[in-house]
């Protein structure tokens, strides 16, 4: 077995106190432009949260890359080698792994933890991504995957405040906080890769935490956002390490006697049923999906099932169905930030009967008309942005739902 220091060691003294030497000095090799000194994780990670960056991307060749508000652009480090990104990806697996020690176990690692980590490396060699989250205390927490391209490791670093934002700092529709606290039913946060989906979530969950004793469960993979007990009781599951699959913890937490349950994503038809499922027999169910807008997603949901079921699905959804919330982060028009765009769809007699009925096609009408119930468009919601000067002519028509529609809107107002 090869120790974090390079070292062949069976000693098991010895291979503690060399990973912790490894943890302590932050080991990378990330260079400072002309002066050739080395940079750790946690300087590049406050790099990160100084230029208010989402993401941290490294490979091989090239200078470290930050993703600020939605848009790519690259540091003024020197470009990483296949061994920097390598030691970098060796150092951030020893942290993680630390990490989870001092957190879970209170004790420095043992033996067996750190064959975990070395055969975490393992995986990363043998051509496997590996996915892991760890916290620099009193700065951030970050989540990591490690990938190989072009034969050489790199890493794309999500950076994770270590407190989740509330509702009003995300800008999000008050309506939120009222689906947030009702004691059934399923609501699902949409929209693409990058748009803070988990984000709002966590906003969402802490509300209820802060808002009424409830034992809330979390499904997550993996764990972002840490929540302390408030008036609620939050137990916090991630997938690989705490439970095999969303599936099977969402069958195991029925018998958990939760109030509110949170899925990290609807990844397959088991965990959609299951979830409906929680939602009609008296739980608050949320939850996630790659989708655009509310009628997509009633469409997403259905047509996963099998033709003969889906007609049993409709129902069922029209029965459990909350709210969804889709969603878009737009940069701001002064150049500072972004800013959500949000369609919320709940649930109505006209739109559970749409659904029933099948007509989500339809849903898009009722949910203009909805104000009502706190329903809003897409469009509706670029409008607003546009009118209080938050968003530009172009990134709200570059939105759009219907752009013809919001042509005609921008152009009235």
């Amino acid at each position: 077995m090869v120790a974090p220091c390079g070292s062949t060691v069976n000693d098991r003294t010895l291979l503690v106190a060399c990973l912790l030497k490894w943890y302590n000095r932050s080991h990378s090799c990330v260079h400072r432009p002309g002066e050739g000194e080395v940079v750790s994780v946690h300087e590049l990670l406050e790099l990160g949260i100084r230029e208010r960056a989402s993401d941290l991307l490294v490979k091989a060749g090239a200078p470290p890359a930050l993703r600020v508000d939605g848009l790519v652009r690259p540091t003024a480090l020197d470009a990483m080698t296949a061994e920097d990104t390598e030691e970098l990806a060796r150092s951030i697996i020893y942290t993680a792994s630390r990490d989870y020690l001092l957190q879970f176990h209170g004790t420095g690692p043992e033996l067996k933890d750190l064959e975990v980590a070395e055969a975490r490396m393992k995986e990363l060699t043998d051509k496997e991504e590996i996915d892991l989250v760890f916290t620099i205390p009193d700065l951030v927490r970050v989540r990591a995957n490690l990938f190989l391209q072009r034969s050489s490791v790199a890493t794309a670093l999500r950076i994770i405040p270590l407190k989740p934002f509330t509702l009003e700092q995300l800008g999000l529709p008050a309506v939120l906080k009222d689906l947030a606290l009702l004691p059934q039913g399923l609501i699902l946060v949409t929209g693409p890769t990058g748009s803070g989906k988990s984000t709002t979530l966590a906003a969402m969950i802490d509300w209820i935490n802060a808002s009424r004793p409830a034992n809330i469960v979390t499904i997550e993979d993996p764990i972002e956002y840490v929540f302390e007990d408030k008036k609620g009781v939050v137990h916090q599951r991630e997938v690989g390490r705490d439970t095999r699959s969303f599936s099977a913890a969402l069958r195991s937490v029925l018998r958990q006697t939760p109030d509110v349950i949170m899925v990290g994503e609807m990844r397959d038809t088991e965990t959609m049923s299951v979830a409906m499922l929680a939602a009609e027999m008296g739980h608050l169910v949320l939850s996630t999906l790659h989708t655009n807008a509310a009628g997509a997603t009633i469409d997403r949901v259905v047509n996963s099932f099998p033709p003969h079921e889906r007609a049993t699905v409709r129902s069922q959804l029209g029965a459990s169905l909350a709210g969804v919330v889709s969603q878009r982060l737009i940069r701001k028009l002064d150049g500072k930030g972004r800013v959500v765009a949000a369609e919320v769809m709940t649930s109505s007699p006209t739109v559970r009967k749409q659904i029933e009925e099948g007509n989500a096609a339809e849903l898009y009408a009722a949910i203009r008309d909805g104000h009502h119930f706190g329903m809003n468009t897409m469009n509706q919601s670029l409008e607003r942005l546009f009118q209080a000067k938050l968003i530009s002519y172009e990134d709200a028509l570059g939105n759009a739902g219907n752009l013809t529609e919001l042509r005609h809107m921008l152009r009235r107002s």
